[in-house]
């Protein structure tokens, strides 16, 4: 049998046992289906504030906000690929650019990225718009100007969609939007609308109050989905998605009650019910049950858990390793005091400030807020009161996660055992 042959043979079972997807890719966020269910008094909105721009005007500048899974990017990106539909076969000249700020994070990137979609670089661009910037190195004043020189050669106009902004304004200020929404007065033959996108509300805190009027021109809240609306959501999707008759009858309403508790978030609904799919695949299960639905529940939240722990700073871990090490040698529940005690041993090892106690309380109240730990105050009589905390699932994973950060394996932390745990304690 030869090497290629050898490797399929490996997948060969997972390949062919498929007993419940028929088109799992419909139950991703990247999908984008035709038709958008309880989102049509939004699109109308937004499609409203656009149309100005088929008749070769200047729409509003929007800032659309609402919780995560609320549908504003699947409008946002409907209501765009519909007005360039409706542009070309009016004759006119109308381009949607959508940038995903938690990507493109400052304002070179994002007039670069512009210039780069303008001249169609993914597509055959013509020698009269190809674009010149390059992706670092030119002061921004360059950039800017190229791209103002890049737009009037292209006319018509342009619509620059700044997915999760937020995150371009407290990475690089609101400089990037200043110049975007005033960017029509030095242009003649070219337009251009700017569409914000956040479910975040005190990203305007962060805006200079001159900025946040011109684009908050007009200005869109995005409502959580309730149940009933998340199992019509999750309905259209399954008929795409699954095999007829795999799903047991309570599977589309659990994972939309699970999700509607989380704030409404299709994204999450969508998430339950592909990972429940996955599940009951891998078991070779003929149906998907609630079973599948509650392992699903407790696998996305260990991987979110996951995802969180690895994105925390170098302190915040070092307090985490500390009741890490308590938990370890077998105290499930632990006090403050205690866990300052190990970081104090552990924070000069990295060469690190040591923090205040009070510092330490509030990234154990952090952690507590993230779903990491479980946090209670308890009352010791006359000795005051202090706080308890516990770990509420396995810690195995959070060991791996934190371990892996190389600053942390690099100190040696993973030689600190039991051992030298008690040792603290005698």
């Amino acid at each position: 049998m030869s090497e290629g042959q050898e490797s399929v043979g490996l997948f060969k079972k997972y390949l062919t046992g498929n007993n419940i997807f028929k088109n799992r890719e419909v139950l991703r966020h990247s999908y984008r289906p035709q038709i958008l269910p309880h989102r049509h008094p939004q699109i109308d909105q937004v499609a409203s504030i656009l149309a100005p721009a088929l008749k070769n005007e200047t729409p509003s500048n929007i800032v659309i906000y609402g919780k995560t899974g609320t549908g504003k990017t699947a409008v946002v990106r409907y209501v765009g690929s519909e007005l360039e539909n409706a542009s070309s076969q009016m004759g006119t000249s109308c381009r949607v650019v959508h940038l995903n700020c938690e990507i493109i994070d400052t304002q070179y990137r994002v007039l670069a990225q512009i210039s780069k979609s303008l001249s169609g670089e993914d597509e055959i661009a013509s020698d009269k718009t190809r674009s010149i910037i390059p992706m670092t190195g030119w002061p921004t004043d360059q950039v800017y100007q190229e791209l103002k020189n890049q737009l009037e050669t292209t006319g018509g106009v342009l619509v620059i969609v700044l997915d999760e902004i937020d995150k371009l304004v407290k990475k690089s200020g609101d400089e990037t939007l200043y110049n975007l929404t005033r960017i029509n007065t030095d242009l003649k033959k070219s337009k251009v609308s700017t569409i914000g996108i956040s479910n975040d509300l005190s990203f305007k805190d962060f805006l200079d109050p001159r900025v946040l009027s011109s684009l908050s021109e007009e200005e869109l809240v995005f409502p959580p989905y309730n149940a009933p609306q998340l199992c019509d959501i999750l309905q259209q999707r399954a008929e795409i998605a699954f095999l007829e008759g795999v799903l047991e009858e309570g599977v589309i309403p659990l994972c939309a009650a699970l999700a509607a508790q989380e704030h409404g978030d299709a994204r999450r609904a969508l998430d339950l019910l592909r990972v429940s799919g996955e599940i009951a695949d891998r078991e070779e299960s003929e149906k998907v049950g609630e079973k599948h639905v509650k392992q699903a529940q407790a696998k996305i939240e260990t991987d979110s858990m996951v995802e969180c722990i690895a994105t925390l700073p170098t302190q915040s871990k070092i307090v985490l390793y500390s009741m890490l090490l308590l938990d370890h040698m077998g105290q499930n529940i632990f006090t403050s005091g205690e866990v300052s005690r190990i970081y104090q041993e552990i924070a000069p090892v990295m060469d690190l400030d040591i923090l205040t106690h009070r510092r330490i309380t509030d990234l154990i109240s952090e952690l507590n807020m993230l779903g990491v730990i479980n946090t209670r105050v308890v009352s010791r009589g006359r000795y005051g009161r202090t706080k308890e905390m516990w770990f509420d699932s396995n810690t195995y994973r959070i060991w791996d996660v934190i371990l892996s950060d190389p600053r942390l394996s690099n100190h040696g932390l993973n030689k600190m055992d039991v051992a030298w745990v008690k040792a603290l304690f005698r």
